[in-house]
């Protein structure tokens, strides 16, 4: 099956943007460079009474986005060389289980879990619970035996958790599976029902589509005291494993399931003639600027609270980009249905803009759910024109590569980067940039730019996390 450079480029730049987001320096840069809720309007603590959203708060919707838009390749492309429903749910629950064992483990072996102040055995752990991870999660791409490869992963998997349950924890703590990491809990929790919801109605968008008034009625509802709402929303058997307000997410998922289906079927039938008119007619660089444009507009109405402002530009650079789209055909038809559902999504959080106070992302709110899955939408179309119109490859490649490889980026930073830094002395020189704003943000672009090349390095030789 043809894959998506757009695709992978977006999830790319989710992952980059969320390594970015968590290296640059603290309490040097300018708000909007944090969290909306975090930064130096609150003194650099949570504060939930503040309200719109920065860059920082849309790269996890977009790469949940993103996982969503890859699940008709991903199932959708098992369905297609015939294999069995029942096999494809099984894999479902093993990829979310692996998931969430990933969750656990790297939060046992991140260097602060097992020292405080962190040591030199602590971050060799670090290291060396990384590389255990190879033989759990990789792709093994040699040509061996089906057992062996099974072996080796069951090898690898059995030495985590006696790593699990012996290493001695900061604090005296001792193991436990309620610790996690949160932001891979609740991927393992999408990537799980959004393949499911998305295997019973692959036929049928529209019904994919009617489930979430009903998950937005049962949420609604769970508000009323002693409701069956609330009794189905609180219920949690398994809380290490699964809580339902994770199921919030589908908001975002599921849309990303149908930019999915467009991408799959553009791809499946476009021709190299479709490239060369898209990449020829004088409309596409414009629809690429607008579509861009309205990600900036929205980023900076939203954030500095000028509402009616925001909404009467968002409105102008929607109708232009409509009217630009109006009449194209080849590549046009799957970027007129991306600004569609793009546009409608973000008018409708817009609209509920003022509902629960404003938009966003902690506590999250359904304006923060439907505006970051309408901008997801706008940004899948601006890497569509970038990297399968003017084919902007070298640009693109660390994005891809990284994109096809995001749970090594994930993790490069504070199980690798940052111990060997130490190792060898070299984080002294690096905090020096913590300065001024300037330098603490080239820390960050350093930093991250180490942990894209390692992920591109292992993307070369062909070394995937299956997570």
């Amino acid at each position: 099956m043809k894959r998506a450079i757009s695709l992978d480029a977006f999830r790319g730049y989710a992952i980059v943007m969320m390594v970015l987001s968590g290296t640059i320096a603290s309490n040097v840069l300018p708000a909007w460079m944090y969290h909306a809720q975090v930064g130096p309007r609150t003194g650099y603590n949570f504060d939930p009474t503040l309200y719109g959203i920065t860059w920082v708060d849309l790269v996890f919707p977009f790469f949940l986005f993103a996982l969503g838009a890859a699940i008709p390749f991903s199932i959708g492309g098992k369905l297609d060389k015939g294999e069995r429903i029942g096999k494809v749910i099984g894999d479902c629950v093993l990829r979310g289980l692996r998931l969430t064992f990933f969750a656990i483990f790297i939060q046992h072996m991140y260097p602060w879990a097992t020292s405080s102040p962190q040591d030199t055995d602590s971050w060799l752990l670090s290291i060396g619970a990384f590389i255990l991870m190879f033989p759990m999660f990789m792709r093994i791409p040699m040509q061996l035996p089906a057992w062996v490869k099974i072996l080796i992963e069951v090898l690898g998997y059995a030495v985590g958790v006696v790593l699990l349950f012996s290493v001695d924890y900061n604090d005296g703590r001792s193991f436990d599976l309620a610790c996690s990491d949160i932001i891979i809990l609740v991927l393992a929790n999408m990537a799980f029902w959004g393949s499911i919801v998305y295997l019973f109605t692959r036929h049928n968008p529209w019904l994919r589509i009617g489930i979430l008034p009903f998950l937005l009625a049962l949420f609604l509802g769970s508000s009323t005291e002693h409701s069956w709402q609330q009794a189905v929303v609180n219920f949690s058997p398994v809380p290490w494993l699964y809580h339902f307000n994770f199921l919030k997410y589908l908001f975002v998922v599921i849309p990303g399931t149908i930019a999915g289906e467009y991408l799959k079927e553009w791809i499946g039938n476009r021709t190299q003639q479709d490239r060369e008119q898209s990449r020829n007619s004088r409309l596409t660089l414009p629809i690429l600027l607008i579509s861009v444009g309205i990600v900036i507009v929205n980023l900076y109405g939203l954030y500095t609270r000028q509402i009616l402002l925001n909404l009467f530009l968002t409105v102008l650079l929607l109708s232009v980009l409509g009217y630009l789209l109006r009449n194209m055909e080849g590549d046009g038809r799957c970027w007129r249905k991306l600004w569609v559902a793009g546009a409608y999504l973000l008018m409708l959080g817009l609209f509920f803009e003022a509902y629960e106070g404003g938009i966003r992302k902690d506590y999250a709110t359904y304006s923060y759910y439907f505006v970051s899955s309408g901008l997801a939408f706008l940004s899948l179309l601006a890497f569509s024109i970038i990297g399968d119109v003017y084919t902007a490859e070298k640009g693109l490649k660390p994005l891809v590569m990284a994109g096809k490889n995001p749970m090594i980026a994930y993790v490069g930073v504070n199980l690798v980067v940052n111990p060997l830094l130490n190792l060898t002395g070299l984080m002294e020189y690096v905090n020096l940039l913590n300065e001024n704003a300037w330098l603490g943000f080239l820390r960050g672009v350093l930093l991250t730019s180490v942990v894209v090349a390692m992920t591109m390095f292992f993307s070369k030789l062909k070394w995937f996390w299956r997570t």
